[in-house]
């Protein structure tokens, strides 16, 4: 995905809507939408806090009885500040978000099996994660896998933060589809205690 700025004026001009006047320009770079920090660690307070004020601004209300163009330009950029928010918010697709802004793509699941240390861990989670129904206490097993697998997520958050900060893209690209597994996992671990509460 380009950094370079895409930007775009709503409608080609300053509007005024309700007697408030708003000029809106928007980028390619999600971060620049929200103006906080292209970094892996961003204040996600003041994140929430520019969601929060662009879904105001772009609220369907402030656009009824506008032009027919400026409703559906509004609402695609409604669409465009919710997709970079849930995209940001998440470690996981910030990261992959992040090195498509260097153009690696890292969307898919690639292999990890270059750490043999870190396959193996994967295993003996997803054996432990099998056996689960057979304890005495499943509830009690199941919230150890998640603090194990949560400890282990933000072990991998740090390391991505450090190799992106160094400009190691390659050893960054395996660390993001190592979070891939944990997430994956987290949710199954999640699922299973859905199953269990219904038993």
């Amino acid at each position: 995905m380009a950094k370079a700025k895409s930007t775009f004026v709503l409608s080609g001009e300053v509007r005024n809507l309700n007697h408030l006047e708003i000029h809106v320009e928007f980028t390619n770079n999600y971060f620049e939408i929200f103006g906080i920090p292209e970094t892996f660690s961003p204040d996600l307070a003041a994140l929430s806090d520019r969601y929060r004020e662009l879904q105001k601004e772009f609220h369907p209300d402030r656009f009824a009885g506008k032009a027919e163009r400026d409703r559906l330009l509004a609402v695609q950029w409604a669409a465009t500040i919710n997709q970079a928010f849930d995209t940001l918010k998440s470690p996981l697709k910030r990261a992959q978000y992040l090195l498509s802004l260097k153009d690696v793509d890292s969307s898919g699941e690639k292999t990890v099996s270059n750490d043999p240390v870190f396959l193996m861990e994967q295993m003996e989670l997803r054996e432990a994660l099998a056996e689960v129904r057979e304890q005495s206490d499943p509830f009690a097993a199941l919230d150890g896998l998640r603090d194990r697998a949560q400890g282990d997520y933000r072990q991998q958050q740090d390391d991505f933060s450090q190799q992106f900060q160094q400009e190691n893209y390659s050893d960054a690209e395996a660390t993001v589809a190592k979070m891939q597994f944990l997430v994956k996992f987290l949710a199954e671990v999640e699922l299973l205690e859905e199953q269990l509460d219904d038993e």
